[in-house]
């Protein structure tokens, strides 16, 4: 005699939530890569702050933090985030209560060849995310991390052909234009960008707010 026929359930599952802007927001894609070069030349904070701590490019994470109020163009793009941002929460069947997800901060990203941004997470915020700018032949794709990995001390490592969802590490290839969210809790890195061209990103977080 055989036993029942055994059962396996998919449990704490990570979302990654996709998306991109429309043809009708070519215009607006445009203006904001023309912000993110000049902010590149001009803004002397941030070129300072960049020097200091060897960052590879430019990145006004450390220098401004009113993009949508400073550019027309990423108050335009705020509102875009805004909804999309409320969708992914949906999804996430997080009780928000009578608060809401709210931009707590925007900041761009100018990676040059031979550039890479560090594992890292983005604590203190709900959903962290990027659009996508420029992503010239060659650039890197954003690597993600399964959140477990560290708690995997004695763990073996998966099969090269493990299906997608198994990998401890997926990577995502991406176009100008298109957007992507996760949980801040979720590990990710920028690898090298290869391409002799500027790899260009807008990232952004958002906070619980009242």
């Amino acid at each position: 005699m055989t036993g029942a026929m055994a059962t396996i359930d998919t449990l704490f599952v990570t979302r990654l939530y996709r998306a991109a802007l429309g043809p009708e927001d070519a215009p607006l894609l445009a203006e904001i890569e023309a912000s993110c070069r000049s902010l590149a030349v001009d803004d002397a904070a941030g070129i300072r702050w960049c020097a200091r701590n060897g960052y590879p490019g430019y990145t006004s994470y450390a220098s401004l933090n009113d993009l949508p109020w400073r550019f027309p163009a990423f108050k335009a793009l705020a509102r875009r985030l805004d909804r999309h941002v409320a969708d992914f929460a949906k999804d996430l069947a997080l009780d928000l209560g009578r608060r809401k997800l709210a931009l707590d901060s925007l900041w761009v990203n100018v990676l040059p060849e031979g550039g890479a941004h560090a594992s890292h997470i983005h604590p203190h915020s709900v959903v962290s995310g990027t659009l996508y700018v420029a992503m010239p032949k060659g650039a890197a794709a954003l690597k993600l991390e399964d959140p477990r990995h560290a708690q995997m001390m004695a763990h073996p490592p998966r099969k090269a052909n493990a299906p997608r969802e198994l990998q401890p590490h997926v990577s995502v290839a991406t176009a100008p234009g298109d957007i992507l969210l996760w949980e801040s809790f979720v590990r990710h890195e920028v690898p090298v960008n290869r391409s002799p061209e500027e790899r260009i990103s807008v990232s952004f977080n958002y906070r619980w707010g009242p």
